[in-house]
């Protein structure tokens, strides 16, 4: 059986629309991302007036360590894209999200390593409104006089 296909088992198994094994078998950048977005709308709340529960997910200490264990795992990497190093703002997504009642019930998928990855904060801000023209630019490659409007 091959690596991928094992991994496509994997995933399916656990009834994951997405995991990351199978994004880490994606090369390049773009695939990684064309994999994760969702597609939302501007202004659309995810959790409504239950917001309240993201938080108290995200102060917990078990999050806490499990978020830092999935930074490492990523290198501190856009995507876990060995290319797109960060250095500030970097979150932890779950590549499918999670609902008001997988926080109550404690699901499993909150922290299993599958279903998270690291990426930027304008990444994620891509993934969930799927437009690839919020995701981070590289560096502008500089050419003699190329700000001099006169030449």
């Amino acid at each position: 059986m091959t690596r991928s296909l094992r991994f496509g088992l994997i995933c399916r198994v656990t009834a994951m629309n997405r995991c990351y094994s199978e994004l880490v078998l994606l090369p390049s950048f773009s695939e990684r991302f064309e994999y994760l977005k969702l597609g939302g709308t501007v202004g659309r709340s995810t959790f409504g007036y239950d917001r309240w529960l993201n938080q108290i997910l995200y102060h917990d200490e078990a999050w806490k360590k499990c978020r830092r264990e999935i930074l490492i795992r990523d290198n501190f990497c856009d995507l876990g894209h060995p290319e797109h190093e960060m250095t500030n703002r970097m979150l932890v997504h779950h590549m499918n999200p999670i609902t008001k009642q997988d926080i109550l019930d404690r699901s499993s998928k909150l922290f299993d390593p599958e279903n998270l990855i690291t990426v930027s904060f304008l990444t994620h801000e891509a993934i969930h409104y799927g437009d690839a023209g919020l995701l981070p630019k590289g560096p502008v490659v500089r050419m003699p006089n190329d700000t001099c409007p006169w030449r």
